[in-house]
Formats: structure tokens, sequence, C-alpha cells
């Protein structure tokens, strides 16, 4: 490691190591009595992390891709909420790395790059996933918003939002301020994990757009790929579930180490020696460190195509192929070990007060985001026959030429649904 490199990591750790450490402090209590986590993303904001990737010219910290995801994971392993709720501003920032030169791309890094501003983003929409319900409209020379966004992670907490609509014909994508008139935020998700992440209903109401923050979907595609971003957005859940192994480990450490038991042998034993609690032990270990190692190797395979312009199309499959093959083997583990964490104690351990549930639910959510049944079917179309990847679920859709299409395939694609 380089000197630079070790001062970086140095200054990181100074930053944002006892912000994460308070954020999982505060975990169970914010699990058990549904506490948004509003406090811990201000100090997240606080610290910078919404500059990481910005580049340093812009005032942000400049780091690598890998970088970034090695403290999502931390953050995960401290509440899997977090990560996930930061979704859309990590793509955004990545939006606006890729943008061509020019006015807008500088004052929108220069504002990231100040590190007290976080973007949301609201694309989904309930319904035909085809198509976007949301409408820019101009009447009497005022470009006016209006429409109602599901899955919106984030936005809640978020002081701009990202958000794909319709003008006319065309698809479009844009930026409003999260307090501007007519814009309501309602946490609303209703699933069974992830409760913390506000991934519920954004409503516009004839909210006044900036002119300048509107762009065509054509203009959003950035210098490379759709691949990328859909890329970018499943590796920050895979994040989130390399974290949740991490807290998995560490739970059932912490659950074992300090216990005695009485039920069932003669006198007083130790369940950090019992032989089986080892071994569950042991498998966790092994699972935490796979998942992660995996998910690492994955981001950065998307890190070396930063700043690549000669990169191409096949570039890109490759690494999204990666990313989807990752996703195949870190699920399945991270949901092994949050049911195997159980095996550690008895009845004790399913203590509602633990909360140690709280891993299998948000693991399980997670999952269910991106089914990967879908995935593993266009993994092996893909090696067979050369298939490339869809880049949303109605890209078939998309390339019949309908804007309606359009702007649902690129939704869908964003969020991740």
């Amino acid at each position: 490691m380089s000197e630079q490199n070790r001062d970086l990591d140095e200054r990181l750790e100074s930053a944002f190591g006892p912000v994460i450490e308070a954020i999982a402090d505060g975990a169970v209590a914010r699990e058990r009595d549904r506490r948004l986590p509003r406090d811990e993303v201000a100090a997240l904001k606080e610290a910078g992390f919404g500059a990481l990737r910005v580049p340093t010219g812009f005032g942000g910290w400049g780091i690598s891709l890998e970088q970034e995801f090695r403290l999502l994971i931390r953050l995960g392993a401290a509440d899997s909420n977090l990560p996930q709720l930061l979704r859309g501003h990590v793509a955004f920032v990545e939006t606006q790395r890729a943008q061509p030169e020019g006015a807008l791309r500088t004052e929108w890094l220069r504002r990231l790059g100040a590190g007290r501003t976080l973007v949301g983003n609201a694309q989904a929409e309930r319904g035909d996933a085809t198509v976007t319900e949301t409408r820019l409209d101009e009447r009497d020379g005022r470009l006016l918003l209006s429409g109602r966004k599901f899955y919106s992670t984030g936005t809640i907490y978020a002081d701009w939002i990202w958000v794909g609509a319709r003008r006319g014909d065309e698809a479009v994508a844009l930026a409003v301020p999260a307090d501007a008139p007519g814009v309501t935020r309602v946490d609303d998700w209703n699933g069974f994990g992830q409760r913390l992440t506000g991934s519920g209903t954004t409503v516009f109401d004839d909210v006044e757009v900036d002119p300048r923050q509107v762009l065509p979907w054509s203009e959003n595609a950035e210098r490379r790929p759709l691949a990328y971003t859909q890329a970018l957005y499943q590796l920050v859940l895979l994040a989130a579930q390399a974290g949740t192994a991490r807290a998995v480990l560490r739970d059932a450490v912490g659950f074992v180490r300090p216990r005695a038991r009485t039920f069932g042998v003669a006198g007083v034993s130790l369940p950090r020696e019992d032989p089986s609690v080892q071994s569950v032990v042991g498998r966790l270990s092994a699972i935490a460190s796979s998942v992660e190692a995996i998910t690492l190797s994955a981001v950065r395979g998307l890190d070396a195509l930063d700043g690549d312009d000669g990169a191409g199309e096949d570039e890109y499959q490759r690494a999204l192929a990666t990313v989807f093959e990752a996703q195949q083997v870190v699920l399945p583990l991270v949901l092994e070990a949050a049911t195997s964490l159980f095996e550690v104690g008895g009845a004790s351990a399913v203590d509602a007060d633990r909360s140690l549930d709280r891993h299998w639910r948000n693991a399980r959510t997670i999952a269910s985001h991106n089914p990967a049944i879908h995935r593993e079917r266009a993994l092996g179309d893909h090696r067979l026959n050369g298939t490339p990847f869809r880049t949303g679920p109605h890209a078939a859709a998309a390339a019949a030429g309908t804007a309606a299409a359009r702007v649902g395939s690129a939704a869908a694609a964003a969020a991740g649904k």
C-alpha cells in the first residue's frame, strides 16, 4: 500500500469509524421501535459520506469504488438499512461523474463535494412497470411535475430527489429539491425487513421544476452503457448482504462468549467450548469472509472500467455477469448464516429484545428486491448462447421504440425492481 493510500485510509477511518460504531450501537433499539435513522444519516452526511466518490477537484474524497464499498459493507454490518437507503445517492454520484463536461455537471459535483447533500431515487411506480404515469408538463411558462412513486428508497432522508418522468412522448430524468412545495414523502413501506430504509411513496403535486435540471433520458445515458448502473445498484445490495453476514458473526460471538449453562449437563458448562457451537461459529466466520471477498471482487471488475473511455459493451457485460454470479452465491450464503445463527443458543436466542431475527428478515427482503432466479437463467443463456443481459425487465418492449416503455425499463433498472 502506498503512503498516499495509507494516509487516505487513516483519514477515512477517523471520519467514519466513530459514526459507524454509533450507528451499530443503536441498531437494535431502532429496529424494535421502528425509528427512522434520521440522526444517523445526518451524522454520515456531516462526516462527508455523500462525497466519497466525488473527485477531489470538486471538494470530494476521490476514493475508488472498492474503498467506498468497503465502507458500505462496514455500514451494513452496523445496520443493513443504511447502505440500501444510500443506494440512490451512490448511483447519482456515478451518473454525475460520467456526464460530459458542462456547467450542470460542475454545479452538481461541487454541491455533492461539499458533503452536505444526499440524493434520493424516485423511479418505480406501482402497476404496469412498462408505463410511467409521472408527467412533466409546461403550463403558463412553468414546468410542473405530477405523479406518484413507490419503492423510493432513501428519499425520506434526501435533500434532492432524482425522478423519472414523461414529457410528452419523451422520457426524461430530473432533479427536484426534496422540500419543494408539492413534494410529499411517506414512510409506508410495509415489508417485514429493511423497515427503516424509507422505501415508501413519494408524491409530486404540481412541483415546479428548474428547466436546467431536466435531461432527456438519452443524454442521461452518460458515456457508458446502462449495464454499469445496473451492476452498481446490485452491488450496493450485495454490500448490505455482506455487512449482514458480518453482523451475524459478530452477534453469534457476542451471544456465546459470556454464556454458561446447566441444562442437560452435569455442573456448569461453557457453550464457547462446545464443539457443536464452535462448528457453527466457524461456518459463520467462513461465510462472512467469503461473501465479502466475492462482493469486493465484483466491485473491482466495475472499478476497472471507471474512467476507461475505450471500454465497450462487451466489457460492461462481463462486469455485469460477475455481479450476477456474485448474487447467486452471496444471497443463499447470507440466508444460511442468518438461520444458522440460532443454532448457537436455545430459546434465549429468540428473545425479541435481542432482535436476532432482523438479520434473516433483512437478508430475505434484500434478496427479494431482485429475484436471483431471473439472473440465474440469464447467466445460463449468456454463457450458452452469448445473449447479452438486458438492463431492465422490459428492455424488449423498450427496443420496440415506445417512449413509455423506455421510461419504464430505465426506471425499473434504476430502482432495481
